[in-house]
């Protein structure tokens, strides 16, 4: 079932760079703002977001019984998809923040404490997690399981959370768009 041919110097040159570009996206995205004259409200965006967020957290479910299942061709199937879902989630993100001034969150009180709580968690680890989502996806390809079995022991829980706390930051943000 390996589908693509074995080269780490390869992938590692391009996990790290496609993981420091998104990285640059992030951080360049809070600073700089882009008029692309979209002819339409960029608020579309986050919803967008939420809904492949949403997308993302059933398929990495239905990822994970199809594993368990030992039905790996359609785990196969199913992670791409996640993988697939989670690009155009950053599309729609990045494009959102380089366009769109920052909304800030306006609740106060024990709900911001658990806003702050989960968007800080969110978005640390939604930094760190990117790499060993694309190791784990190269080590699958490659059919080299052992080790993709291995890391994503880790990196399942952390993408799942990241996933679904996007999802949750996004309703609790939305009244203030």
């Amino acid at each position: 079932m390996k589908t693509i041919q074995k080269n780490d110097r390869l992938a590692n040159i391009i996990i790290i760079t496609l993981s420091i570009v998104v990285f640059s996206l992030v951080v360049l995205m809070r600073k700089i703002k882009i008029d692309l004259g979209f002819g339409f409200d960029t608020h579309i965006f986050p919803q967008l977001s939420a809904i492949l967020n949403s997308i993302v957290s059933i398929l990495l479910l239905a990822g994970l019984y199809a594993v368990k299942q030992k039905n790996f061709e359609l785990h196969k199937k199913v992670m791409l998809s996640a993988v697939v879902c989670s690009i155009l989630f950053l599309v729609t993100y990045v494009l959102y923040h380089f366009t769109t001034v920052e909304t800030k969150y306006g609740g106060v009180g024990t709900a911001k404490l658990i806003y702050y709580l989960i968007l800080f968690t969110h978005i640390g680890l939604a930094g760190i997690i990117l790499p060993f989502i694309l190791f784990a996806v190269y080590r699958g390809l490659t059919g080299e399981y052992a080790k993709h079995k291995k890391l994503t022991r880790y990196v399942w829980p952390v993408w799942f959370y990241v996933s679904v706390t996007g999802v949750i930051v996004y309703f609790m943000i939305s009244p203030f768009y």
